[in-house]
């Protein structure tokens, strides 16, 4: 079948200027587009539950993207790993940063590498090859074309033409093959967080934002050496989540050497710059609900909010992940003995 482009373009901020009247700012702006629409060796893999179209025939693979070209640019791209936030995507372009959502072959996670005990390397593998495409697994059969890094270079060259007010080409190599990664920051939450930290353990980025994660409590490839320098990856997770009732964060937070940065944080009790740290934590009232625990620490309707006005409580904690200078550090602090590294079950 014909698919459709979908092209998009929304106000999302309120935006002051002083320029003339007859010279309005542009409005910031929205995309969606298919990942079958500007790439036609996208494929679907049902084995993975991964699919182009649902069941009822309704697009599976749309990506999205946004940009306000009013705020200076930061030339850093964001690459979410996880289902589109419009809200975090609006405090992103706020910050002067583009941000794309690519669809990736991603939904794995609950059909593979479910034996237990399950091979200490089993879904650090499967995250490597559904971030590159490339075959780091024999799990699973992601060509290059399904893979993140593929995926998020097409939409970026889409954008580039579509939209030349973003100037999108920025991220682009000078021949345009790959996305230049040192000025991308990849992020995600849970399950996003933990394939964005893996990633970057293998290509080297301008920084890691991981919410509510990374986990990956059986694993080893936290301790690999890691291509991205340590002191860009930023935590951020709510004390209630499973992840650390579970010693799951600690141990991926020390594995990956965040604690030579500056301690654990609490944001409720401190404000920025949180001693340069990048293990950043809540403990706002969540009524006991681990599950909106994990979901806590990102836009949303589980996120903390002011109860005169609704407004989110974590805005600074937000900006702080995304934007603060990465050679500014904290203190380095001792591991956690009470912390359980040797999860091998």
């Amino acid at each position: 079948m014909k698919h459709t482009v979908i092209f998009l373009t929304a106000v999302l901020f309120t935006i002051n200027t002083t320029a003339d009247a007859a010279d309005p700012p542009v409005k910031p702006s929205r995309f969606e587009v298919r990942a079958s629409a500007i790439d036609s060796r996208v494929k679907a893999h049902p084995e993975i539950d991964f699919l182009i179209e649902d069941s009822k025939g309704r697009p599976a693979d749309v990506q999205h993207a946004s940009v306000d070209v009013n705020v200076p640019s930061k030339g850093k791209l964001v690459i979410w790993l996880m289902g589109h936030n419009q809200a975090l995507f609006d405090r992103l372009n706020s910050y002067g940063l583009h941000a794309i959502q690519p669809h990736y072959a991603n939904r794995w996670f609950s059909i593979c590498c479910r034996e237990t005990p399950v091979d200490e390397n089993c879904r650090g593998n499967i995250r490597l090859e559904a971030a590159t495409g490339e075959d780091f697994s024999d799990e699973v059969d992601i060509p290059k074309p399904d893979g993140m890094m593929e995926r998020s270079l097409q939409m970026v060259r889409w954008l580039a033409k579509e939209h030349p007010a973003g100037k999108w080409e920025q991220f682009l190599t000078p021949d345009g093959t790959d996305l230049r990664w040192d000025n991308v920051i990849i992020s995600g939450s849970s399950h996003g967080s933990t394939t964005a930290a893996r990633f970057a353990k293998h290509i080297k980025v301008s920084r890691v934002v991981a919410l509510c994660g990374p986990r990956d409590q059986h694993q080893v490839w936290q301790s690999l050496p890691s291509a991205t320098p340590e002191n860009r990856y930023f935590g951020f997770s709510h004390v209630l989540d499973g992840g650390w009732t579970g010693d799951h964060y600690c141990r991926s937070w020390e594995m990956l050497g965040m604690h030579k940065f500056g301690p654990i944080v609490n944001v409720d009790k401190s404000t920025p710059p949180y001693s340069n740290t990048r293990r950043l934590i809540t403990d706002f009232d969540v009524a006991g609900d681990a599950n909106r625990a994990h979901s806590s620490v990102q836009p949303g309707r589980s996120a903390s909010k002011n109860p005169s006005d609704g407004s989110f409580m974590h805005e600074a904690v937000w900006r702080y992940l995304y934007t603060h200078p990465v050679d500014a550090v904290g203190q380095p602090t001792p591991m956690d003995d009470g912390c359980d590294k040797e999860q091998k079950h």
